[in-house]
C-alpha cells in the first residue's frame, strides 16, 4: 500500500534509537524517549516543502499522527513540524 500525503504534509518513518544511554546503560522499553529523527518516505504537494524522499529530519516531539501500514510504523506530520534536516 502506498500513502501520498496531501498539502504541506510529509510521511516519515522514525529511526530506531540506540537502547543504551550515553554512559552505556541499557534502557528498558518504558524509559526510552520517543524518537525525533526520521527518514522522509513521501512528500505532499505543497510548494514550500524543502525536503525530499530519503532525507533524514528532526521533527517536533509530539507532532503528527502515527499510522501503521503493512506492519511498519509511520508518522504523518505537517511540514511546519520539521525542525531541521540532518546533513551528512
Amino acid at each position: 500500500m502506498r500513502i501520498k500525503p496531501l498539502g504541506e504534509r510529509i510521511l516519515i518513518k522514525p529511526l530506531k534509537e540506540e537502547p543504551k544511554s550515553a554512559g552505556g546503560i541499557v534502557l528498558p522499553e518504558n524509559a526510552k524517549e520517543k524518537p525525533q529523527r526520521a527518514e522522509v518516505i513521501e512528500v505532499g504537494t505543497g510548494d514550500d516543502i524543502n525536503v525530499k524522499i530519503g532525507d533524514v529530519v528532526i521533527f517536533a516531539k509530539y507532532s503528527g499522527n502515527e499510522i501503521k501500514v503493512d506492519d511498519e510504523d509511520y508518522i504523518l506530520i505537517d511540514w511546519n513540524d520539521v525542525l531541521a534536516k540532518v546533513e551528512k
